[in-house]
């Protein structure tokens, strides 16, 4: 097994290639999914996946921001380190994980969801003075200000899910690693909850559409040809 400092020595170039493209990818077709969302009309329908209940009972917590936004950086670096496994686990994890941006994507445009942060309040709080408050205010500003769009599956959840399946079982990677890879994702599955982006059905939604696309792929096994 080895350790993290020989494994960076190791990652071959085209697995940054594959960790930028993948996460530029998945922000494309977030994107594109809106737009079409638009031009079909199907986003005057977007339904609210809020169950009051349980969401209410979830607070506001901005320092959360901070895991959230650092999602983008262990989403690129997952692929990476996905690329020091075996090519037939290589395999199988991309294709899983292309899987599941297709039907996010279909999702997206078909169904779309939707979260009102002004009535819920969320303008008015991160507008309020702070170093967090000021980053969940950049971060709201960016994704659709006070009505936001495409929450149920969360992507941040999903992607981070998945970059944790990714690597699970790889004795090609440190336990080190792995065992990081899954407090990042568990993390980053809260702090799409503590800083209120998602809803606690967008939440399992995610994780749910990681663990099937994974699952379903790994009994297909495309990769098998490269065992």
């Amino acid at each position: 097994m080895l350790n993290e400092k020989s494994l960076l020595k190791r990652i071959p170039w085209w697995g940054w290639v594959l960790g930028i493209g993948l996460f530029a990818l998945q922000f494309g077709l977030y994107s594109a999914a809106y737009r079409l969302s638009v031009s079909l009309g199907t986003i005057n329908h977007a339904w609210s996946p809020k169950i009051p209940a349980i969401d209410d009972m979830v607070h506001l917590v901005p320092v959360f921001v901070l895991i959230y936004v650092f999602s983008y950086v262990f989403w690129i670096c997952a692929p990476v380190a996905v690329s020091l496994t075996r090519k037939s686990n290589l395999v199988n994890y991309v294709t899983g994980l292309l899987l599941a941006y297709i039907i996010g994507f279909c999702i997206f445009a078909f169904l779309p969801s939707y979260m009102d942060r002004t009535a819920e309040g969320l303008m008015k709080v991160s507008a309020n003075d702070g170093f967090f408050n000021g980053i969940l205010a950049w971060v709201y500003s960016n994704d659709g200000s006070s009505m936001a769009y495409n929450l149920c599956p969360s992507f941040h959840c999903m992607i981070s899910t998945y970059s944790y399946l990714g690597v699970r079982k790889q004795a090609e990677i440190s336990k080190g690693y792995r065992v990081y890879s899954f407090i990042m994702a568990v993390l980053i599955c809260l702090s799409t909850q503590f800083t209120k982006q998602h809803y606690f059905v967008d939440m399992i939604a995610g994780i749910s559409l990681a663990v099937i696309c994974y699952v379903l792929v790994a009994k297909i096994n495309p990769g098998k040809k490269y065992n």
